[in-house]
């Protein structure tokens, strides 16, 4: 075991780090920079990759939050609002470069329908459309699956994944770079039991709700930060799940909850909402390409 910050932590060659797999997906590249020693668990969808942190069966779990084309992970943020009561502990943002994936021999007018995370196929819609265009797009778990589903079937078809997903599925790469934009990145968190003690560099994420609305109270709400100088990194909305109209509001900001003008920004907070929740407090990414 070894002590981070004043918690006890599994050391890192005997950890157990779940992710989002099969193997040659883009969480399992953050998983392995994350803890490039700990033992990887590939699982089959995100929330399965919280239950296995949540029975023990992994010690944390590797999941994408966002990325910079295509926006927020919508799974990974109705579980962290509705379903769990996992921690994010870190962050991390890796680079993203999508392949096209076909079988050995396999040319790219035969191919018929393209697999791939939903997020992975709109970060490619312009090269799919320009290059591909009669090909039927279906929606896989992750990109190693999609790779995965190619590798099986006998059918001309093509998955969008990572160089490694070729190696692993012995698939060619017909094309590299196929993403829209060249500076797509993708944004993970590490979910735990806990989240990080302060750095001094940190970020808070949480979100809050209102039984009613009125004019301005959403400006009010917000000006908790304001009135003391703290920088909101993102702010964003997504349905209750209750009714139509009503709206769950997300927050990044600078800062630990463990800060004293946070703190106080967060007492005020909650003063004015009906539904509060703090995902975690964790150190700011430093690499992340900008």
């Amino acid at each position: 075991m070894t002590a981070e910050g004043g918690t006890t932590r599994i050391a890192l060659n005997s950890m157990r780090v779940a992710y989002l797999g099969p193997a040659g997906s883009f969480a399992e590249a953050a998983a392995l920079r994350y803890a490039p020693q700990a033992q990887l668990l590939p699982c089959t969808t995100i929330s399965a990759v919280a239950q296995g942190v949540a029975t023990g069966t992994a010690d944390e779990g590797v999941v994408p939050i966002e990325n910079s084309l295509e926006g927020s992970v919508t799974d990974t943020l109705d579980l962290l609002i509705h379903d769990s009561s996992l921690f994010i502990r870190q962050e991390l943002v890796l680079p993203v470069e999508h392949c096209l994936l076909v079988r050995p021999g396999t040319r790219a007018q035969e191919v018929r329908v393209i697999y791939s995370h939903p997020q992975a196929l709109g970060q490619c819609r312009q090269f799919l459309e320009r290059h591909l265009p009669g090909a039927s797009l279906v929606a896989a778990l992750s990109t190693s699956a999609a790779a995965q589903q190619v590798h099986e079937t006998r059918e001309p078809a093509a998955a969008i994944g990572t160089a490694r997903a070729a190696e692993l599925y012995h698939l060619e790469v017909l094309a590299r770079g196929i993403q829209d934009n060249p500076s797509n990145a993708t944004r993970f968190v590490v979910l735990g039991h806990a989240d990080h003690p302060p750095t001094g560099d940190d970020k808070t994420s949480l979100c809050f709700s209102f039984a009613e609305d009125s004019p301005g109270l959403l400006y009010r709400t917000l000006g908790e930060f304001a009135r003391r100088n703290i920088n909101l990194a993102k702010v964003e909305s997504r349905p209750t799940k209750q009714s139509l109209g009503q709206y769950i509001f997300l927050v990044d900001l600078a800062g630990h909850k463990e800060d004293p003008v946070v703190k106080r920004a967060l007492r005020g907070l909650q003063r004015r909402v009906s539904f509060f929740k703090v995902f975690g407090s964790y150190p700011r990414y430093r690499n992340a390409i900008q």
